[in-house]
């Protein structure tokens, strides 16, 4: 980046992972500038802030990020207490957000609609390595301006682009249609959005952990508001997976939530109906139809999607990336991520070697970098930007040099809705261990991906 050293690095996104690019990148001499879409940082977050996570505290803090908020007097919170979506942006992102070094360099409601090279396509190869970044942004003025940059690092996430409900990869015939029935894919049912839940037919469609979180806390609802009606559609053979380990999972919190759930299913308080890939949406004047392949069908008032996400490349396209085809993740590192082979605890650490791409300083970093691969952790996300900022600033032994230390937890669910770290259910609320870093959400994220799958597993 000698040539263009003059020149901010973009970040784009402003949450766990983005804020940790950039105090990393202010420790390294390098000046950052940070688009975040939503109105303040963490706001992807703020949708899913009653979900508690699996991973205590220490997992979910960044080291630069805490000498930086750590110099403005704030004090650190227990590291073996489990924080909700909430705390963790009340008590670490906002803070870190206000420091003046971060507040100074954050632009809310920017939202990068597009990343290329300053006068080049991606066709285009003469003096590319030296020619700056053009971060095209929408501003919440109703401005698009383009920003110059010398290098750029995606932190983006996964959140606003969830898998859809119909198999193979697309939406079910008529579901952009039925879109007014279809909440967000963690919808706080027993707060926030209750009354679009309170005593009616409700369908969660998908077998990772946001669907248990969902499940759980509509059955707590459906108590208080008897004439609530829960439906929960899984595309496998056997809800198993969602059950995860139990009393012998890795996490506590986790497998205490898996119980928890056989148990109302058993019960009957949850009608569980396996096998059920959604081939059909109708639309109808009081409530939505959905058809599954083999012709079933279930009658709903609401459906929640908790299906996972997928990476948002558009604003990529004219940018040189070297992708896995089927997970999305960097070519390098999607065997690293495969959910069959590892657990949240197995995969690796990696850095900027296995980030980069053939667009030289351009790197996509957290959640996104995972693609469709449900194994991510905040603490490895972490990891990937102290990495890459070491990079950048051209030290590369210390770019090179990747440690994380991840007890075993035994294989991550392949949810396609949360990272492995994020959510436990209230219920958990007095569990204070766990071994599985944090999430991306994040966001919450994670979905997955070989070709022979998982991506598409519910």
């Amino acid at each position: 980046m000698d040539s263009l050293k003059n020149l901010p690095v973009a970040v784009i996104g402003a949450g766990p992972v983005g804020l940790a690019t950039a105090a990393h990148l202010l420790e390294r001499g390098l000046d950052p500038v940070i688009f975040e879409a939503g109105p303040t940082a963490g706001a992807a977050i703020e949708q899913w802030r009653h979900i508690r996570l699996f991973s205590p505290w220490r997992f979910n803090l960044d080291a630069a990020a805490v000498r930086l908020l750590e110099a403005t007097g704030w004090e650190s919170p227990r590291p073996t207490a489990l924080p909700y979506g909430g705390d963790l942006l009340d008590s670490y992102l906002a803070p870190l957000a206000a420091t003046p070094a971060i507040a100074s360099r954050l632009q809310t409601g920017a939202r990068v609609i597009a990343v290329t090279r300053q006068g080049l396509d991606k066709t285009h190869v003469r003096n590319r390595d030296t020619t700056p970044f053009v971060v095209r942004v929408e501003h919440a003025d109703g401005e698009t301006r383009d920003h110059t940059v010398a290098a750029v690092v995606d932190a983006s996430g996964t959140w606003a682009t969830r898998n859809p409900l119909g198999t193979s990869g697309l939406p079910a015939i008529g579901e952009n249609i039925a879109g007014d029935r279809i909440s967000s894919p963690l919808p706080d049912v027993t707060g926030r959005d209750r009354a679009s839940f309170a005593g009616r037919r409700v369908l969660v469609v998908g077998a990772g952990h946001s669907a248990a979180n969902t499940l759980i806390n509509l059955a707590d609802l459906a108590k208080g508001e008897p004439d609530t009606t829960i439906l929960w559609a899984v595309r496998g053979a056997s809800a198993d997976k969602a059950y995860g380990g139990g009393d012998a999972d890795g996490l506590p919190a986790r497998g205490q939530l898996g119980s928890r759930l056989r148990r109302l299913v058993e019960a009957g308080t949850i009608e569980l109906h396996t096998g059920f890939g959604i081939a059909t949406l109708k639309t109808l004047d009081t409530h939505v139809s959905v058809e599954a392949a083999d012709g079933r069908t279930l009658d709903a008032d609401i459906i929640v999607p908790c299906t996972g996400f997928r990476p948002d490349l558009d604003i990529l396209r004219e940018l040189r990336l070297n992708l896995d085809p089927a997970v999305e993740a960097p070519v390098e590192l999607g065997p690293l991520i495969d959910p069959e082979f590892h657990s949240c605890g197995t995969v690796p650490p990696h850095g900027a070697a296995l980030l980069a791409h053939p667009e030289k300083d351009f790197y996509i970093v957290g959640m996104k970098s995972y693609g469709r691969a449900p194994t991510f952790l905040l603490a490895t996300g972490y990891e990937q930007v102290r990495s890459v900022a070491a990079a950048l600033s051209g030290d590369r032994e210390a770019a090179d040099t990747v440690h994380l230390e991840l007890p075993e937890t035994g294989v991550c669910s392949t949810d396609a809705g949360t990272s492995c770290d994020v959510p436990a259910t209230a219920a958990t609320a007095d569990a204070e261990s766990g071994c599985c870093a944090a999430p991306e959400p994040l966001l919450i994220g994670i979905p997955t991906g070989l070709a022979h799958g998982r991506s598409a597993q519910l």
